[in-house]
């Protein structure tokens, strides 16, 4: 099952490859990875997507909270969250498929954030989902080039990651 694990850590060198070295040396996966200092300076928020049994969620869990740096740990999925993940996408806007580039860039909601002669790139924000749909819906040959940020998430309502 995937889970979205959100961490705060002391926003000091080396915080971000101890996680890493933890989840390498147990032969766990990172699908993705984003971090950056909080509003706190002296913190930074990490937000690591994987799959794993219950069992093995808990145990990352627990292994996470005997680092150091670490301050909070929580698993996302285990209650209402939102997330969101960022997608830039270079695509081929020639001829007829300039209109058409423009066309499903908007159906998706997503923006023509650059314009060459032969180019448009695409910000695209959303689950996760909705970029591989909008991935999906374009002729493979028109797309040029792909950046996806990971996903990044936040619990609804009255649930806080603070120190």
């Amino acid at each position: 099952m995937r889970h979205i694990i959100s961490l705060l850590m002391e926003n000091e060198a080396g915080a971000l490859s101890r996680v890493a070295g933890l989840f390498s040396a147990r032969g766990y996966n990172i699908e993705s990875l984003t971090v950056a200092p909080t509003e706190d300076a002296t913190l930074s928020r990490m937000t690591i997507v994987t799959r794993g049994s219950d069992e093995i969620i808990e145990q990352i869990t627990k292994q996470l909270n005997k680092l150091v740096d670490t301050v909070r740990v929580v698993d996302l999925s285990d209650g209402g969250h939102i997330e969101r993940e960022l997608m830039l996408v270079k695509v081929r806007a020639e001829g007829i498929l300039r209109e058409e580039m423009k066309r499903m860039s908007d159906i998706f909601r997503g923006r023509i954030i650059d314009v060459t002669d032969k180019t448009y790139t695409i910000e695209m924000t959303g689950a996760g989902h909705k970029l591989d749909a909008f991935l999906g819906a374009l002729d493979k040959s028109a797309i040029l080039e792909t950046v996806r940020t990971g996903a990044s998430g936040i619990g609804r309502g009255d649930r806080i990651l603070k120190s």
